[in-house]
């Protein structure tokens, strides 16, 4: 398993300006509202096309880790951001659906070229250049814009466990959005915040693998990393790729009102396995070893458990498991 890269780049020189520039040019985001978690949808749900653009193509994912994280926390994203678009791997090491057939699911949208994903450059901000919180929403588009601003990107934003952000828990889990960049300010490009939810609220971020603090009274899950905050923070980060993909300009897949409605992955919260219901993720694989759950297998073996997704051909929640 490859190490983590650690860059250290000269982000933050810019920021004085970039804040006061992005605060005006961010455009509206979708949320990954943690209510939204526990509550499985038991009517057919359809995600209207709009019509808007989509990620397609190939796109590199960058990741800023904002605040203290471990090396081990950040090979467990790098790896599944390895995983969404990695060959099979070989029967031998076949425990399980992989990451990137889970991804493939998003190549059934409109057009049905799809998002080839690849990991790009990791940048590490342990010092916390903005402070520790609470983060605002320009904040968060300034520090994405600081990582890189171009179309063939998406930057994530991960803060730490006890970095603040402004609507971490009390409504979001997270957040994508798109703002202007380029040389000339002129390019639409597509960022993400996730935060590890470990001292916040694991109860609303990190279920199934805490105690939920809605819905339901079920035992929480073993995380298939060992790590609750980062292995839930996961979750929320392939929601909000997906989300990014399929409606990166809030004009493309979802339903409801356009910056808060359902997409790709929200349609199907609470949904991780067939037979979910209310409080119950559905039907996992288990690992013998270690008791934890999971639904898909990453890069060197590496296990994650991952949200459905809504399926166009069939308007359907489609599960790995």
């Amino acid at each position: 398993m490859d190490d983590t890269r650690k860059k250290k780049p000269a982000l933050l020189p810019l920021l004085c300006f970039v804040l006061a520039v992005l605060t005006l040019l961010s455009d509206q985001a979708a949320a990954f509202n943690p209510r939204m978690l526990f509550l499985v949808k038991p009517d057919p749900i359809v995600l209207n096309d709009h019509g808007g653009e989509l990620l397609t193509g190939n796109l590199t994912v960058n990741l800023l880790f904002y605040g203290r994280f471990t090396p081990a926390q950040r090979a467990i994203v790098a790896d599944f951001v390895r995983s969404l678009s990695a060959p099979p791997p070989p029967p031998r090491m076949n425990t399980g659906p992989s990451v990137a057939s889970w991804w493939r699911t998003i190549s059934l949208y409109r057009g049905g070229g799809g998002a080839r994903l690849r990991l790009g450059a990791q940048f590490l901000d342990a010092r916390m250049s903005l402070g520790r919180g609470p983060l605002s929403p320009s904040n968060i588009t300034a520090l994405s814009h600081a990582a890189g601003h171009h179309r063939g990107a998406v930057t994530a934003v991960l803060t730490a466990a006890d970095v603040l952000v402004t609507p971490f828990c009390t409504s979001r889990c997270g957040v994508h959005g798109h703002a202007r960049g380029g040389a000339h300010g002129k390019a639409r490009y597509t960022y993400l915040w996730a935060g590890n939810p470990a001292q916040q609220c694991p109860g609303q971020c990190a279920w199934p693998f805490h105690q939920p603090l809605y819905g339901p009274q079920t035992p929480p899950l073993v995380p298939p990393n060992g790590d609750v905050g980062v292995d839930g923070m996961v979750i929320n980060l392939a929601a909000l790729l997906a989300g990014t993909a399929t409606n990166p300009y809030g004009d493309g897949y979802y339903q409801g009102e356009a910056g808060a409605g359902l997409e790709a992955a929200t349609a199907c919260a609470g949904i991780f396995g067939s037979g979910a219901y209310p409080g119950f993720p559905g039907n996992l694989l288990t690992d013998p070893v270690t008791g934890a759950s999971y639904n898909a297998v990453g890069l060197g073996g590496r296990k994650y458990l991952l949200p459905a997704l809504w399926d166009p051909t069939t308007s359907q929640c489609k599960t790995l498991v």
